[in-house]
């Protein structure tokens, strides 16, 4: 992979999803990652909640078992699920914030006013030989906090920025815009690698993907719904080829 390729992790949260609505084994989130897999997805992310909502621990272990590709296992910084990364130890976490009462995540970690807590996860994972990202909003603060800790990754929280998109508020999108470009570019100054994920469709990937600071993007929502319809070959086929021409100019 060439050093401007951007990276795409595919999330297949929301297949387990449906799954849950009615309970039984079907549809099957190891099988749609491995058609991601298959298709060309770069990793596959999936967000082990306290509350199991969707994915849930034995996805975990059928993901680890089937992948040849990296899992970035997103959790929330508490010892239970430290516990599971430790016996898993995927290629990345992505540590994100978590409401039982949320209906996905709203926003970005408080990495600045929870930074001591914070830091006592890195090491473990990292000794472990996981990836560890933080999961915040475009703020100077919170990139600042996550390099002083020791986070070596960062993922943007696009959802401000895509929801404003999806509702024509095109001035809030241009301005969320901005704050991703400008903190994209401040993060990797720092050594930070920068991805962006959350709420991102083939309409607003575009100008995020164009960012050259960014190596990765985390889509799920979105191409689990779009795959509904024509199939997750030729959905991930269709964002790879946004993502690229975005890139590539």
């Amino acid at each position: 992979m060439g050093q401007n390729t951007l990276r795409l992790g595919v999330n297949i949260d929301h297949v387990a999803t449906v799954r849950n609505a009615r309970g039984g084994d079907n549809p099957d989130p190891v099988r749609a990652a491995l058609l991601a897999q298959n298709a060309g997805a770069d990793g596959i992310t999936a967000h082990l909640r306290e509350d199991r909502r969707h994915i849930v621990d034995a996805d975990i272990d059928g993901l680890m078992a089937a992948l040849r590709i990296p899992l970035n296992f997103e959790m929330a910084a508490t010892p239970e699920m430290l516990a599971i990364a430790l016996r898993h130890k995927p290629h990345a976490v992505c540590l994100v914030p978590e409401k039982r009462e949320e209906r996905t995540t709203e926003g970005g970690l408080d990495v600045a006013g929870n930074d001591n807590a914070l830091a006592d996860y890195i090491a473990p994972l990292r000794d472990a030989g996981s990836r560890v990202s933080m999961f915040i909003g475009a703020e100077k603060s919170q990139v600042e906090a996550s390099h002083r800790i020791g986070a070596p990754v960062i993922e943007l929280h696009a959802g401000a920025y895509a929801d404003a998109w999806a509702e024509g508020r095109w001035d809030e999108r241009d301005a969320e815009l901005a704050k991703i470009t400008e903190m994209a570019a401040y993060a990797s100054g720092l050594g930070l690698e920068v991805h962006v994920g959350h709420g991102l469709t083939y309409e607003s990937v575009g100008p995020i993907a164009a960012l050259p600071q960014v190596k990765e993007l985390n889509i799920g929502h979105f191409l689990m719904g779009e795959a509904m319809f024509v199939g997750l070959p030729a959905a991930l086929a269709e964002m790879r080829r946004k993502m690229d021409e975005a890139r590539n100019g």
